[in-house]
């Protein structure tokens, strides 16, 4: 559900921002407001990391290779955190180096066609909110009980927070443009368009900033969420097998590693501890269907001092 509502929610903000794009570039020709400019450039880079965004879902889907042997999950990780730099880069920086050009030589919008802006701004306003309904209402299938901004952050799969903060950064950014364009039609003062232009790129850079931490963490690998992680050692443990200790890792949105050591009886055969530890797969992936890759270790556990045997990776961690 989670690569299904995210490919939804970007389809419908890459569709929303390409209309979006070409309304205030032919505004920004028609009065020259830099504020308009900024807003079309970012709308432009919205739009490209959509796309970035569903070639690298489509990339993750390929099976995996002697080369790749746990798949190509990583790769939306990837694609998510080059949005941040387009993000960065060619949203934020050029609207900032936009700010600065207008103020240093401010001049106020002039013509027949002062209300084109104002049009346009009312216009993307609304076809952004209803982006932003979209992402929201598809976030809504996984978000279960969490905030909004403890679901940016331990979200796994990358598409739904990417488009919601894009979303987000695109209403506020649309705020700031239609005080900037209102305040110098009424006053006549460009700096006023200037300053919704720098405000523009620093929100991007911003979020740009929010997207590369949060990507960088799960391009270098976090572990399953805490309640995964509980099934998981509910599942090990039921029938009385101890966990030594536990590693988990995603190898994509939808795909987790599970790693474990656990306990075996010192008077077990082969086929006896082949079978444990095949029940014990069993009962993982009955718990937790992303559990794709599992590898499950056995070794002794001395029960007189809850000790087992020297783990060489340290002490037990999920």
């Amino acid at each position: 559900m989670s690569a299904s509502g995210g490919s939804k929610a970007v389809v419908a903000a890459l569709t929303a921002n390409l209309v979006i794009a070409l309304l205030k570039f032919l505004a920004f020709a028609l009065t020259r407001s830099s504020s308009m400019l900024a807003e079309a450039i970012h709308s432009v880079a919205d739009s490209g990391n959509q796309i970035l965004l569903l070639v690298g879902g489509k990339r993750a889907a390929r099976q995996a290779s002697p080369e790749h042997p746990f798949g190509y999950g990583r790769e939306r990780y990837i694609y998510a955190f080059i949005v941040s730099i387009v993000l960065f880069s060619v949203g934020g920086l050029f609207a900032l180096y936009e700010a600065y050009e207008k103020w240093q030589d401010p001049h106020p919008i002039e013509g027949q066609w002062w209300w084109v802006p104002l049009a346009v701004l009312v216009g993307a306003i609304m076809a952004e909110g209803l982006s932003f309904r979209t992402a929201m209402r598809e976030s809504n299938h996984t978000r279960g009980k969490k905030s909004w901004v403890e679901f940016v952050r331990t979200a796994k799969a990358p598409e739904l927070p990417v488009v919601l903060l894009e979303d987000f950064g695109a209403l506020l950014g649309l705020l700031f443009a239609l005080i900037g364009v209102g305040m110098t039609l009424i006053t006549g003062n460009g700096l006023w368009d200037a300053a919704g232009t720098a405000m523009i790129g620093l929100l991007l850079v911003a979020i740009a900033a929010v997207l590369a931490v949060e990507t960088k963490s799960l391009l270098l690998g976090e572990s399953a969420t805490s309640s995964d992680v509980r099934k998981i050692e509910e599942a090990i443990t039921a029938d009385g097998t101890h966990i030594i200790h536990l590693r988990t890792m995603h190898l994509g949105p939808e795909e987790l590693l599970v790693a474990a050591k656990i306990s075996v009886g010192e008077g077990d055969t082969g086929e006896q501890i082949a079978g444990a530890i095949n029940a014990a797969e069993q009962r993982i992936r009955a718990a937790v269907p992303i559990a794709r890759v599992i590898y499950l270790e056995p070794d002794l556990y001395a029960s007189r001092t809850g000790q087992a045997s020297a783990d060489p990776a340290g002490p037990a961690s999920h």
